[in-house]
């Protein structure tokens, strides 16, 4: 899988973009549920890494979301429900304005950082059962707007995909079928980030 995401990367290295739709190889990777609920605590940790400074409520909700996620196994999220499931529902308290257009309502999401975090503790409180979902949230993660190509994978994404890559790895490596199962080391967020830069 990390081979097929490098080829998305070098594809956006040589045209400047690759479409968003080429993330659906991820798809069968998630098949396996334990993946999905790793995935979601990794892209919640990430967006908690390249969030910027923020300030009132926000501030609030980044400080708890670290508290609760810091130091956590991602291949073995053991946070409890219950916190979880109160930051999820602050997470979605505080963006929950929706504005109608063409005959539907959409929901506004004014700090993305934050609906990553949540999508994130989504994936995880609903035990990882959604390939589409955890592909929709790479997707997110991952999209970028250029005005020379409109949204799609493209600059910023290439280091997204690189990171998502190097989780691959480490999943692939550690998951209970894979060499390194026995004693395995805990893999926080930062550690797998360390571990991709060094690819």
């Amino acid at each position: 899988m990390s081979r097929k995401l490098q080829k998305i990367v070098t594809d956006i290295k040589e045209s400047g973009q690759a479409n968003l739709t080429r993330l659906t190889v991820l798809k069968k990777w998630f098949e396996a549920p334990h993946r999905v609920l790793s995935f979601g605590m990794f892209i919640a940790g990430q967006a908690l890494r390249h969030a910027p400074e923020a300030t009132g409520e926000a501030a609030e909700l980044f400080r708890v979301a670290h508290d609760l996620l810091a130091d956590v196994d991602i291949l073995d999220p053991g946070i409890p429900r219950a916190d979880a499931t109160g930051l999820h529902d602050r997470l979605k308290a505080f963006q929950n304005e929706h504005q109608h257009v063409h005959w539907t309502s959409v929901r506004l999401i004014r700090n993305h950082n934050l609906f990553l975090v949540e999508s994130g503790l989504d994936l995880y409180l609903r035990h990882g059962n959604s390939p589409a979902d955890s592909y929709r949230l790479a997707a997110a993660y991952c999209e970028h707007y250029n005005p020379g190509y409109g949204n799609g994978l493209n600059g910023p994404s290439v280091q997204r995909i690189e990171e998502i890559a190097g989780f691959v790895r480490v999943v692939e490596a550690y998951e209970p079928t894979g060499p390194a199962h026995e004693g395995r080391p805990v893999w926080t967020v930062d550690q797998i980030a360390a571990a991709s830069r060094e690819e």
